[in-house]
């Protein structure tokens, strides 16, 4: 299942997140010089792909959108931040929402390590589930819950993380995130490459 990047058509927050992956796709896409076939080819993303995402008329994975961000030789931030964002590290933008309502994840900052780090903050509604996709070597999640019992499922193995405690994990194998129980799960997620 994909994990689209906005939220129902419906809801407001959708049509700011995809004018921003619009604008930024484009405009990094031209800084570099590259014609969309040529980002298209650099990426694995189709150019059908980019022509929708720069027209801010498709929904796309955060997977696609990592891939379009490393051809372009920027991090994913660059491509979901407001335009005018001032403050490079303040990202606080939403990027994830499930099927279930309530469900969401917010990438709430960026920062420089060997590559970046991502500060999220997620909401997982009763019943919710998130499948990540493998990760590249060398990525690393750090999972702190702090409302709710988060079950997380690593290399098909399933591990419940209670509120107040955190979890690290190499990411770059099978994972995700659910929610079992019958109230939501909130948690930050911190995601380092």
């Amino acid at each position: 299942m994909p994990e689209p990047i906005a939220v129902p058509p419906d809801s407001p927050p959708r049509a700011s997140v995809l004018q921003h992956v619009s604008h930024n796709v484009r405009r990094l896409r031209l800084a570099a010089g590259l014609s969309q076939t040529a980002l298209a080819e650099r990426s694995g993303v189709s150019r059908r792909m980019l022509v929708a995402i720069e027209a801010g008329e498709r929904n796309v994975s955060l997977g696609t959108l990592d891939r379009v961000a490393e051809a372009l030789a920027v991090v994913f931030s660059d491509l979901i931040s407001a335009p005018d964002n001032r403050d490079r590290g303040r990202i606080n933008e939403l990027a994830w929402a499930g099927s279930q309502a309530g469900s969401t994840a917010v990438l709430l900052a960026s920062a420089p390590a060997r590559r970046e780090v991502e500060l999220w903050e997620w909401q997982l509604a009763p019943g919710e589930i998130y499948q990540g996709s493998c990760d590249g070597p060398g990525y690393t999640e750090q999972v702190f819950v702090y409302e709710g019992c988060l079950t997380l499922e690593v290399d098909g193995l399933a591990r419940p993380v209670q509120a107040g405690e955190f979890f690290m994990f190499a990411s770059d194998r099978p994972h995700g995130y659910r929610n079992d129980g019958p109230v939501p799960v909130r948690f930050v997620r911190n995601v380092i490459f």
